[in-house]
């Protein structure tokens, strides 16, 4: 591991490209000791760079001529755009050059490079997009949301195994306490796919299982990591953001509705600004995907700089951590429940 972390940036990707990821990636690397590989349209990145201050900031930019559009597949993209922004920066892991990818261009091009350039750690079948949720008390991972839609109940396992790891390393849980979504607390509820994980999470070794979740219960926060395919937990995520951006404006309206509301919105000003930084994504980031040779962060197309800051400050902690290494290493530690499952 390099004692500053090598972070290659997709600084071509997102709604708003070089403008907002390069302002971002300049920042992460000052305040945070980091590295940044800025991959992309060269003149474009030097015109960028050309409004900051770099002093100080340990960067360069590693050319790569194409660009990924949203409406493009990603198989099609692993063929046919082998100089695109975000292969360059995969490759870039992949050879050794970088420790982790960050990018909020194509998500599933992120995840099809990061699974087929990259690689998956020894014993991983399928890796897992992770993301972290706010709740009443500390914030909750929630995994997979996006990166599989259809699983196994091993699958549903190792992604347990793997959000155990990330929130010892990232999160600093002591012992995390890991649960299933299902349709009730019970031992013995839900579909046929979350009873079998059910069974394997409860034998795993060195796991705070905590049995069933109920979607209630993501954000009271007794629970640490939350298990789900990627179907469900990509609902989850979606709902859970359009829930918090409704919030807002729902409070907004009765604060303004009249004049003794409008005196109470000033007064609680500063609690509501505490309350938008709490809900605001762009405080965690973006989703890593676990379970690669490496680490790629899946960032919203919509970042701002301070997102694209704070996702690249994750990758360095999480390669400073030594996390991809734990969760190899819990993984194989559970190889031969993984191997019972998929044989049944």
């Amino acid at each position: 591991m390099n004692e500053r972390p090598i972070i290659a940036v997709d600084a071509m990707g997102g709604d708003f490209g070089p403008s907002v990821v390069v302002p971002g990636a300049i920042e992460a690397a000052r305040l945070y000791d980091l590295h940044v590989q800025l991959v992309g349209d060269t003149p474009k990145l030097e015109a960028e760079l050309e409004k900051l201050d770099l002093t100080d900031v340990h960067f360069d930019i590693v050319h790569a001529d194409d660009v990924v559009h949203m409406n493009e597949k990603p198989s099609d993209i692993l063929r046919r755009k082998k100089n695109s922004s975000i292969q360059v920066a995969c490759r870039q892991v992949k050879d050794g050059a970088a420790d982790a990818v960050v990018s909020a261009g194509h998500s599933g091009a992120t995840v099809a490079c990061g699974m087929f350039i990259m690689g998956r750690l020894p014993g991983v079948e399928r890796p897992a997009l992770a993301t972290l949720l706010p709740t009443e008390k500390n914030p909750v991972v929630v995994l997979d949301v996006g990166a599989n839609v259809d699983c196994r109940p091993y699958h549903l396992f190792q992604f347990g195994l793997m959000g155990d790891a990330f929130a010892r390393d990232l999160l600093g849980y002591a012992s995390p306490r890991v649960s299933i979504l299902s349709i009730g607390e019970e031992e013995g509820k839900g579909n046929s796919q979350v009873k079998e994980a059910y069974d394997l999470l409860k034998m795993a070794q060195n796991l705070n299982f905590a049995g069933n979740a109920e979607g209630r219960d993501i954000f009271i926060g007794n629970i640490d990591v939350v298990v789900c395919d990627g179907f469900v937990g990509n609902v989850v995520v979606k709902m859970s953001e359009g829930l918090a951006t409704s919030l807002v404006r729902m409070l907004k309206k009765v604060f303004t509705s009249g004049v003794l509301p409008a005196i109470g919105g000033m007064l609680a000003k500063n609690a509501f600004k505490r309350f938008a930084k709490t809900i605001d994504y762009a405080e965690y980031g973006g989703a890593p995907l676990l379970g690669l040779q490496g680490l790629a962060i899946v960032c919203h197309g919509r970042s701002s700089a301070k997102a694209m800051t704070n996702a690249i400050k994750m990758s360095g902690t999480f390669v400073r951590k030594g996390t991809s290494s734990r969760l190899g290493e819990t993984i194989l530690a559970n190889e031969e429940l993984t191997r019972f499952s998929r044989a049944i």
